[in-house]
């Protein structure tokens, strides 16, 4: 069976349209960031001392603008230069490795059906995107499964099963009052006498806060406050319904908030945005703020579920992949999920929207 991966990658021209090798350079760069020295940073790289100064020295030469700074008493730092170059790979990897993960599943099973030996069945599943279904891709192949999955908001998700064009959408719905009208959303593509529900995980949403929170921000009243720049979700993801009941219950005005009506994709594209100082708040999954180093306040649990067709419970597909979800291995992976709860993996649950 092909595999199919495709990687984000991006370059750096100068004004002869001459590009540096910026791969490396990152991978040198980020080295250096956490090792505070070249010739450790070269070293864990897999560069010789002399090939790493060389990078630097290329690009200082090429750009006029240096990397690294030496800091007295604590080795090699880098530039603000260096820092947010590093940063806009992390943007753009958050941004786009979803979107390029569904388009490698969809390429995988393209030039499957044209292979001399037969595919075997994949499974397809439509999903917000989010960590544990992420990492239920993950062992879900390592069990020799085939998936194409498709990464969409929650809408489109259910949407994507109620025509047929999926075997499980993702979605997810606040735990406790603002359930119902959460689901509400959904309500047009799901029935209970047609669907039926498969528990993935809990997990907490909540506000992401620049590291030491230098705007003072306690909670969403602050995003309207003046000079607080918020980064939001797409329009039609499960987190922005979330969102907009959450700020409908306290009476904030979404136009009071600037940024509002921008759009990032994925939980760590939001934080990769507050995390490079382009905006002081958003709002997701606790894991995102923590992978990129952010203070979060929590303010909402919510159930992340995969939806199918109630006839398909059962069915060696769905029964594999569902015993996958109920291991040992697959819940300790959720549990160890900033914010996740996966005490509840894979266990069916009727249709209530």
């Amino acid at each position: 069976m092909i595999k199919v991966e495709i990687q984000p990658n991006w370059a750096l021209r100068d004004a002869h349209g001459v590009s540096t090798a910026l791969p490396a350079l990152l991978a040198l760069l980020t080295a250096i960031s956490k090792l505070g020295s070249i010739s450790k940073a070269a070293a864990e790289c897999g560069f010789s001392y002399r090939h790493a100064w060389g990078l630097l020295r290329e690009f200082s030469t090429q750009f006029g603008a240096e990397l690294v700074v030496k800091v007295r008493g604590h080795g090699t730092a880098l530039s603000p230069l260096a820092e947010k170059l590093i940063w806009a790979d992390k943007r753009i990897r958050a941004r786009l490795t979803p979107i390029l993960d569904s388009l490698a599943s969809e390429l995988q099973q393209e030039l499957a059906s044209v292979m001399p030996e037969p595919a075997p069945q994949a499974l397809r599943v439509t999903a917000s995107h989010g960590f544990a279904v992420a990492a239920l891709v993950v062992q879900l192949e390592a069990q020799g499964m085939v998936v194409d999955v498709k990464y969409r908001g929650s809408t489109e998700a259910v949407a994507a099963l109620a025509r047929g064009e999926c075997d499980l959408a993702g979605f997810h719905v606040p735990v406790g009052e603002f359930g119902p009208a959460a689901g509400a959303a959904f309500t047009p593509w799901l029935n209970a006498k047609q669907h039926a529900l498969i528990h993935l995980a809990f997990r907490t949403q909540g506000l992401f806060i620049a590291r030491g929170n230098p705007k003072g921000i306690g909670g969403l009243a602050d995003l309207a406050r003046p000079g607080v720049r918020f980064v939001n979700r797409q329009l039609g993801s499960g987190t922005r319904v979330v969102l907009d009941l959450l700020l409908a219950s306290e009476g904030i005005a979404r136009g009071d908030i600037a940024g509002y009506e921008s759009a990032e994709f994925t939980h760590a594209a939001v934080a990769a945005y507050v995390a490079s100082g382009m905006a002081d708040a958003g709002f997701g999954v606790e894991t995102a703020a923590r992978r990129f180093q952010l203070d979060f306040i929590p303010l909402i649990r919510e159930q992340y579920f995969l939806a199918c067709n109630a006839k398909a419970l059962g069915t060696p597909m769905i029964a594999a992949a569902q015993a996958v979800m109920e291991s040992a291995a697959f819940k300790a992976t959720v549990a160890a999920l900033h914010g996740y709860d996966g005490a509840l993996c894979g266990t069916p649950m009727k249709l209530a929207l």
